[in-house]
């Protein structure tokens, strides 16, 4: 009789070891579970991390040399060279980069109108479609005419009009699409009985436009 409830303890005692060395077990395998992981956990955000890091070095450094390049871009413009347009033209001069090329389209030895093409190193083949850091118009036609001929440009919201001046003379200033190929804008002045246009065909070359028709001069 005590033999059999001495054996029924010793069986018990051993079930409830057994059953807590597995638990043991099972807590071990769950936290050496999580450990694994999280390490794998971390050092995917580490990764992470580090590429975005990386990639963010890289793009700084392209903007840096980007910024560079432009500022070396913009320093190999100075000093300015002086345009001068025939005297019986009005003797129009303005300061532009020295590193764009000046072209002139006309003879005006006979009369007619005066045109030239200005543009970064060398200037293209002329077109009405070909777009230019600068064009230079001088035409033997009536200042209100020409101004008149791009009304229908402004009324259609192409184009912004507003006045403008230069060396004390009064004109008027043009911004917006001009054509289908050009987008720009240029200022316009009577020059003695002829009509003076310099237009820039393209934003990109805005901020030399707006240095350049700063220095505009003509005798009237």
């Amino acid at each position: 009789m005590n033999t059999t409830h001495t054996r029924t303890y010793e069986q018990g005692g051993v079930s409830g070891s057994l059953l807590a060395i597995i638990g043991l077990i099972v807590l071990v395998l769950v936290a050496g579970s999580f450990a694994i992981w999280a390490y794998l956990n971390y050092n995917e955000q580490k990764t992470n991390v580090d590429g975005k890091i990386d990639l963010a070095v890289v793009q700084g450094k392209k903007v840096q040399s980007d910024e560079d390049e432009k500022k070396f871009a913009e320093r190999e413009k100075e000093p300015n060279r002086q345009f001068v347009g025939p005297d019986d033209y009005g003797r129009l001069t303005f300061d532009y980069p020295k590193t764009w090329s000046v072209y002139e389209a006309t003879d005006i030895s006979k009369g007619g109108d005066y045109e030239a093409y200005l543009n970064p190193i060398t200037v293209p083949p002329v077109t009405s479609t070909q777009q230019y850091s600068l064009r230079v118009l001088i035409q033997q036609k009536d200042y209100d005419q020409i101004v008149k001929s791009y009304e229908a440009l402004v009324k259609k919201g192409d184009l912004r009009s507003t006045a403008t001046s230069a060396d004390g003379n009064n004109g008027t200033r043009f911004d917006g699409n001009f054509s289908k190929n050009i987008r720009g804008s240029a200022v316009i002045y009577r020059i003695r009985d002829k009509t003076l246009t310099v237009q820039t065909d393209a934003d990109t070359f805005k901020p030399d436009f707006e240095n350049i028709i700063k220095t505009i001069k003509f005798n009237q």
